[in-house]
């Protein structure tokens, strides 16, 4: 067995049961059998330090809609790794999903405007699963965590 060489940080809030079959998706996802030069990490927003956004060569993000913005913990996350990663992390690849019960719009909107002066760079359309849980919001993730880390190790991005 080898080491992977590249590294996918998942930095996801998942404070209910379903937002955390949607986290276990995209995790099974990204650690799809057929990848094999990619180590997949995932973390609470609360317990991503800057120096794990350093590590990674590409981030995936997940949140729930609160409020009609991100949630808390997310913006913590970004609170705290800005200005210790922004001159470093500059064409970082990120894609993001969003358990949104409404719109998912301002929720969206944050993220961008953060990720924006991060200067990262978005590699996927965001995943926006809207209105009442629905059990096709788990494969949608796990397709999502998979693209993005075939990406990664094909050097897509």
């Amino acid at each position: 067995m080898t080491m992977a060489n590249k590294q996918l940080l998942i930095v996801a809030h998942a404070p209910s049961e379903n937002t955390r079959a949607m986290l276990d998706a995209v995790l099974e996802g990204a650690r799809h059998p057929d990848i094999d030069d990619v180590a997949v990490t995932a973390k609470s927003p609360f317990d991503t330090v800057p120096e794990d956004v350093l590590a990674a060569h590409a981030i995936i993000l997940g949140t729930t809609e609160n409020l009609g913005y991100m949630s808390g913990a997310l913006k913590d996350f970004f609170d705290r790794i800005y200005y210790p990663c922004l001159e470093e992390t500059q064409g970082l690849p990120f894609a993001f999903y969003i358990r949104a019960g409404h719109d998912g719009t301002g929720t969206r909107r944050g993220i961008e405007t953060i990720t924006t002066g991060l200067r990262w760079r978005e590699v996927q359309d965001p995943l926006v699963c809207r209105g009442e849980f629905k059990e096709e919001f788990v494969a949608q993730c796990e397709e999502f965590g998979t693209l993005m880390a075939a990406g990664l190790e094909a050097g897509v991005f």
